[in-house]
């Protein structure tokens, strides 16, 4: 009986450790994906330009990805569940902030606010996750944390679609802050706190600052940079320090006592072979998963809760597979996997560009759901293997900085990728729509005001001077415009996918090292 307890009260307590790890960061996930069905009904509303939907996006993810990587330093020195405890707080009260807000410009500070405690969230989650469990369930726990975060993260379209529908889209934010009390509730309660014991006293404090500065510059170049020129003084200063910022942050790391990234961490294949493919599959997956709704709701003319439930076997496919992955992983290692997934994504970004602007809403089962399927495939395939083989290839008291070198790593991917591919969307969107001979023809003062709104993308405004028949032509010209650019978006990305795919097959190693 006495064992028996044990035992019970073993399994209590990692149910506990697993469902505290997993419901904030589920937070950080949905409000992601929900917001993507929600941009063109919040573009509306705050009267926002396609630049200022790419801050509220990017100044999330850029505050994110810079505190991803600082939290796993002070997670390691000042105790994992504290700083967790602290970005909920924080994610909890820039949530409120975001959804009370009236402009489009204090939802990108409160968005940019609310990044700082996500990336304290994600960090330190999967951090305690991999310091809790032993070594020979690590890759368990890690397969069960990736398939319930993605699980609970892929209704965040379908609650995002449903609320936005109804003319609420701010409860996409509010809602955070219930379950943020019901996170830290069980932290307390039940979940211990864990520390790195051998990691130094100081943190890089200039390492944190530089490469922190050098995404946000990055950032402002490439989106600032179709709307400004990019020969304004501004975006080529901006352009040219973070150039410089690069190799200065690469020497200070290599030369400093107390690096926040480990050069030595590099040593290992699998650990450069995973980041390396993080990047690029992680900055092709977030470019399609931020252009792929403003198309479909557009200009296939899809509903917002439809795209939702569009998305929705791209989600269970992933969860469903995750979980069959772990077992594949240990048994056969993740190179195959970490091949073979990102040639599937590939192919369903082929698949997507394909679309056209007569695919509408009716022909979701022979046009979308195929490519959606397979995007599903791919991803299951995929994120499992990535997260273990990161975690397996160092020992536990790096957990928290390879976690949040890794989580750096994707969120800087996102920034970067969804900055350029948003400053190619809007030149050549503009430049697609200017050039048609029918607004070639029409009056200067009509084609300047196109020029100035075609920002908005597909949202661009129509001169109120055009009869009822240039209006439709031209309404028909800008779906057509924008939907012709999202194919271009797609086949890069395509092409980053099945570049990742090659690299795993050349960097990552048969079996998982698993060091101790």
């Amino acid at each position: 009986m006495k064992i028996d307890n044990q035992a019970d009260t073993s399994w209590r307590l990692d149910f506990w450790v697993l469902f505290a790890t997993v419901l904030a960061p589920s937070m950080v996930f949905m409000v992601s994906t929900a917001l993507s069905v929600a941009l063109p009904a919040i573009q509306r509303d705050l009267d926002a330009g396609g630049t200022d939907l790419i801050w509220i996006v990017n100044a999330y993810s850029l505050l994110q990805a810079a505190f991803i990587f600082l939290s796993g330093s002070f997670g390691d020195h000042y105790g994992r569940k504290r700083v967790y405890i602290i970005g909920i707080v924080l994610f909890a009260l820039s949530s409120l902030i975001c959804g009370l807000t009236q402009s489009a410009e204090v939802l990108i500070v409160a968005r940019a606010t609310q990044g700082i405690g996500s990336g304290m969230m994600i960090t330190c989650s999967l951090a305690l996750v991999g310091a809790f469990f032993a070594h020979h369930r690590r890759s368990w726990s890690i397969g069960v944390w990736s398939a319930l975060t993605m699980l609970i993260s892929g209704a965040g379209p379908i609650i995002g679609g449903l609320f936005t529908e109804a003319g609420l889209w701010r409860l996409i934010f509010i809602v955070n802050i219930p379950l943020s009390i019901v996170a830290i509730l069980v932290l307390v309660i039940y979940v211990p706190e864990s520390y790195d014991e051998e990691a130094p006293k100081d943190l890089d404090i200039s390492g944190t600052f530089l490469s922190t500065l050098a995404l946000m510059l990055s950032g402002f170049f490439c989106i600032e940079g179709p709307r400004r020129g990019f020969d304004d003084p501004l975006v080529l200063l901006a352009g040219g320090a973070a150039l410089a910022i690069l190799p200065a942050f690469i020497w200070i790391e290599g030369h400093s006592d107390h690096p926040m990234m480990p050069l030595n961490l590099f040593r290992s294949r699998t650990f450069t072979g995973a980041n390396t493919l993080t990047l690029l599959l992680y900055g092709a997956m977030n470019s399609v998963l931020f252009f792929l709704p403003l198309s479909l709701i557009q200009v296939q003319r899809y509903s917002e809760s439809a795209v939702g439930f569009a998305l929705l076997p791209m989600t269970i496919l992933m969860v469903g597979l995750s979980f069959v992955m772990s077992r594949v992983v240990d048994r056969y290692g993740p190179r195959v996997p970490l091949f073979v997934g990102p040639i599937v994504i590939g192919i369903s970004f082929i698949l997507l560009a394909m679309l056209e602007p007569t695919s509408r809403q009716d022909t979701y089962w022979t046009t979308l759901f195929p490519a959606i399927c397979l995007f599903g495939t791919g991803m299951g395939i995929t994120l499992a293997p990535l997260t273990t083989a990161v975690m397996a290839s160092v020992d536990e008291h790096h957990a928290g900085m390879a976690s949040g070198l890794n989580n750096t790593v994707s969120r800087s991917a996102q920034v970067l990728a969804i900055a350029v591919m948003g400053g190619i969307v809007l030149v050549l969107f503009r430049d697609s729509l200017l050039s048609d001979p029918t607004v070639t023809a029409l009056p200067g003062d009509a084609r300047a005001l196109l020029t100035s709104e075609s920002v908005k993308l597909a949202e661009t405004s129509l001169p109120a001077t055009l009869t009822p028949q240039e209006r439709a032509h031209l309404r028909d010209l800008i779906s057509e415009s924008f939907a012709d650019t999202i194919s271009v978006i797609m086949i890069i990305a395509a092409g980053l996918s099945i570049m990742s795919g090659l690299l795993a097959a050349l960097l990552i190693e048969r079996e998982l090292p698993f060091p101790e």
